[in-house]
């Protein structure tokens, strides 16, 4: 494919010296338009030589220092002024190099110096091709440039997106989990059988510590990790309006400002939830009694207590336990590579959970979470 014929503009107020820059860059290629003036010259570039076919078609531009009117580092000036101006090589008579010094300050692209026999053309026809390739090399700079930008947009855009997607999924979820809550409430509150009111509530308390993740998430200005403090709040709270709400009302919550991933929060939540009421079935046959949940950090790894101060480890001895809350808690532990252990210390029951702040690699899991 044939190559465009490059366009350069002579700005020089000298008509015998244009007419051989224009016949020695011809052979060589260019097409040359003369300007015998600076103002002339930025008419060219503006525009204003339409009539002549030129407008937009000029890629490089040569300019004399020395002309009447406007000096060459006065159009110079205005030139760079100009959007998308095409480079210039500045040429001029004079060998004091403060002149080039100014001009390539200026913007010049290349500078070179002249002599009247034309002597000068074959370094301006290489000062030309030059300032070519750096214009054409800043040009695809800059489209490289504003890709990346718009690119960086487009991500912005689509992550913007995708968190609006993400919340409202949260949103939805969460709601219709709370609604799922609330009927397993009303109907374990007007249950007769002691045995379904209890079912019914361990339920409710399994979607409501679901459901309590998709608030926090949908809620908050960060949708890829949980405050578990905040979270185990509203968990215990949902649990004192439940049921055996009464039961509740001294249940304590410590537990330090700790983040920790969506899936890891729900094992979290669904742990408490089966502990705290296993509590409230077992450990205070007479009545109400305090039940104690705490969470704390240690290096990597957070300690989650579950502890009340009734009548002890009498779980497997009731004719009442299925051991389902049993078997739920050592999933949830598995899925938090937690070790499971009973404090044979303690008066009543408290169950302490080890897990890492961070999940494990794959295929690290500790087995001691299902003992």
């Amino acid at each position: 494919m044939n190559q465009p014929t490059p366009t350069l503009l002579y700005i020089d107020d000298d008509d015998a010296l244009a007419r051989l820059v224009e016949r020695g860059l011809t052979r060589r290629g260019y097409r040359v338009i003369h300007a015998a003036s600076g103002e002339e010259g930025l008419e060219h570039i503006r525009g204003a030589g339409a009539q002549d076919g030129i407008k937009g078609s000029i890629d490089v531009i040569a300019l004399d220092q020395y002309m009447p009117g406007l000096d060459g580092l006065e159009t110079l000036e205005q030139i760079m002024a100009i959007p998308d101006a095409p480079p210039v090589v500045f040429v001029t008579a004079s060998q004091d190099s403060s002149i080039a010094v100014t001009a390539l300050k200026a913007g010049a692209a290349d500078y070179l110096v002249k002599d009247v026999k034309g002597d000068f053309i074959p370094l301006l026809h290489v000062a030309a091709e030059g300032a070519l390739r750096q214009a054409e090399l800043q040009r695809a700079r800059e489209e490289a440039e504003a890709e990346v930008h718009a690119s960086r947009d487009r991500y912005a855009a689509l992550a913007a997106e995708r968190e609006l997607l993400l919340r409202e999924v949260n949103h939805r979820v969460g709601n219709s989990l709370q609604i799922i809550a609330s009927l397993l409430h009303l109907q374990a509150s007007s249950a007769a059988q002691e045995e379904v009111k209890a079912a019914l509530t361990n339920a409710m308390g399994r979607v409501a510590a679901v459901a309590q993740v998709h608030r926090r998430l949908y809620t908050s200005q960060d949708l890829k990790s949980v405050v578990l403090n905040q979270y185990l709040d509203s968990l215990l709270e949902d649990l004192r309006r439940s049921a055996e709400g009464n039961r509740m009302s001294r249940l304590t919550l410590k537990a330090e400002p700790i983040e920790i991933d969506p899936d890891r929060a729900v094992a979290v939540g669904i742990i408490v939830n089966e502990l705290v009421m296993n509590a409230v079935k077992y450990a205070y046959p007479d009545g109400a009694g305090p039940i104690h949940v705490e969470l704390t950090s240690q290096g990597e790894d957070l300690l989650l207590t579950i502890a009340d101060d009734g009548v002890g480890d009498n779980v497997k001895a009731d004719p009442r336990s299925t051991g389902m809350g049993q078997r739920i808690v050592a999933a949830m532990a598995t899925k938090l590579d937690a070790s499971v252990e009973r404090d044979p210390t303690h008066s009543g029951t408290r169950i302490v959970l080890r897990f890492q702040r961070l999940p494990a690699p794959p295929g690290k899991a500790n087995n001691a979470a299902a003992s």
